[in-house]
């Protein structure tokens, strides 16, 4: 704009031929910009869609750790210290533990599961098993022997889906003196089957030993009924 004697005159306009003014509006004008960037040899070096996703990713994990390191004592490393503290803490619970066991409900029959046989057969199973070294075997199926066996002499009775833990329990009852020894026999085969731990030869001889011992124990049995008079 030129002020000319005190007039203000606009400035002219580009004109295309000289005579016709050219007039273009913001908006048709974006639409050309936006097309002409559309090309796509504009965009040949663009990160691809993958990169980008990565690039997003980075950099809210490195926001997260930025707030993470701040509330924690002494700062990023104190950060570093409690994580490693942490992962101790479930390793050594994993030992401890070992692998999580199956519920009983979701084990089915959990003690035999290979169909009925007598604890004779048992026996002999684990006594194969024992002289091959393989002890997780050989203690699961003396376990096996010692609860057909009880089952036998009908101090048990036979029930289908039946836990080595539940079958020691009920044992217990009766057989109060070896109470304990079935406890650990019952722990060593949940071990073996669902602890994911390994048994050895002293683990198998201590439940071939209760089996023996069972065998010439008699059970005590209460046959006074409760309110019944002494």
């Amino acid at each position: 704009m030129t002020v000319t004697g005190g007039t203000a005159t606009a400035p002219a306009r580009p004109r295309a031929d000289g005579d016709v003014p050219v007039d273009i509006s913001r908006v048709p004008a974006r639409e050309a910009a936006e097309r002409e960037l559309s090309d796509p040899m504009y965009h040949e070096n663009d990160p691809s869609l993958l990169q980008r996703g990565l690039n997003h990713l980075w950099e809210w994990l490195d926001k997260l750790f930025d707030s993470a390191s701040g509330v924690a004592p002494g700062g990023p490393l104190g950060l570093v210290v409690i994580f490693l503290v942490v992962v101790a803490l479930v390793a050594a619970l994993w030992w401890r533990l070992g692998t999580p066991r199956r519920t009983p409900a979701a084990a089915g029959d959990s003690l035999f599961a290979d169909g009925p046989r007598s604890a004779r057969d048992h026996r002999a199973a684990a006594a194969r098993h024992a002289s091959a070294d393989r002890w997780n075997e050989a203690v699961q199926e003396r376990m096996r022997a010692v609860v057909r066996s009880l089952e036998e002499r009908a101090l048990l009775d036979p029930r289908p889906g039946r836990t080595a833990d539940e079958a020691a329990a009920e044992a217990g009852r009766s057989l109060p003196s070896h109470a304990d020894a079935l406890r650990l026999a019952a722990r060593a085969f949940d071990d073996v089957t669902y602890g994911g731990r390994t048994a050895d030869e002293p683990a198998y001889r201590r439940v071939e030993e209760l089996d023996t011992a069972l065998e010439r124990t008699r059970p005590t049995l209460d046959t006074a009924s409760p309110g019944a008079p002494s």
